[in-house]
């Protein structure tokens, strides 16, 4: 058995184990849909020294020993990174790999597919922010990138997800992988898109890119965007969900 068997092999189990198991009440759904984000936030945050993402960066890893889950993350961002022409980055000039601008809506997706494998077929899982929905229609409320306590719109999402990017919690901590300077041109960028792995990659790169970043994502296949520029002009793409 080689490496990548030895290591990657039990996760995949134990995944399929989650996903295959009897639908569950409630409580238990949604204590397995946290056990994996607590799971999640162990093995890939780059600020934990002993996680995968951090043994990686310092070169303890081989690539053949790496999990499935972190190849599949990092060939999401190399994926991405060759989409935005460089400005989806998970290494930046002076830092450490950080591919976590991915993995929070790759594995807040992975936990909508739990919990939809073990719960209820109507849920809205909201991480964050970013949402993940199923058998709605569900409501979700687009945070005016300036006052805390106002909407710019409201959606109407069935099936599907919902990500914004913005500076409003974090200031400025995106960043043009192009430019190595923080991104400039919009106040927020929200995308509606089938997967959260999907919405949030796009959300996170359309907002780097500034005001280029609308067409850019909107031209991506089952995008729909709501974006609030610098200028404090808001456009949306012909076909967002927006609520009656």
């Amino acid at each position: 058995m080689g490496p990548q068997e030895a290591q990657g092999e039990p996760v995949v189990r134990s995944w399929q184990r989650r996903c295959a198991a009897a639908p569950d009440a409630p409580e238990a759904a949604a204590d397995a849909v946290f056990g994996w984000l607590r799971e999640v936030d162990e093995r890939f945050s780059p600020f934990k020294a002993d996680s995968e993402v951090s043994r990686l960066d310092r070169g303890e890893l081989d690539p053949h020993e790496l999990t499935p889950d972190l190849v599949e993350v990092l060939d999401l961002c190399e994926v991405c990174r060759i989409a935005t022409h460089g400005v989806f980055q998970v290494r930046l000039p002076g830092s450490g790999l950080d591919p976590c601008a991915m993995v929070k809506g790759w594995s807040v997706q992975r936990a909508a597919d739990l919990l939809a494998a073990r719960g209820p077929a109507n849920f809205c899982l909201n991480a964050g922010g970013h949402v993940v929905s199923a058998g709605g229609p569900w409501r979700v409320g687009v945070r005016h990138p300036e006052q805390a306590d106002r909407l710019c719109t409201v959606l109407e999402i069935t099936d599907g997800a919902v990500a914004t990017s913005a500076r409003y919690e974090r200031g400025d901590h995106l960043v043009d992988g192009r430019t190595g300077r923080p991104a400039t041109g919009l106040l927020s960028m929200t995308v509606v898109a089938p997967t959260l792995t999907g919405a949030d990659a796009a959300a996170t790169a359309a907002f780097a890119m500034g005001t280029e970043g609308v067409e850019w994502a909107a031209a991506r296949e089952g995008c729909e965007v709501f974006a609030v520029d610098t200028e404090h002009r808001a456009c949306r793409s012909p076909g967002l969900p927006v609520a009656a």
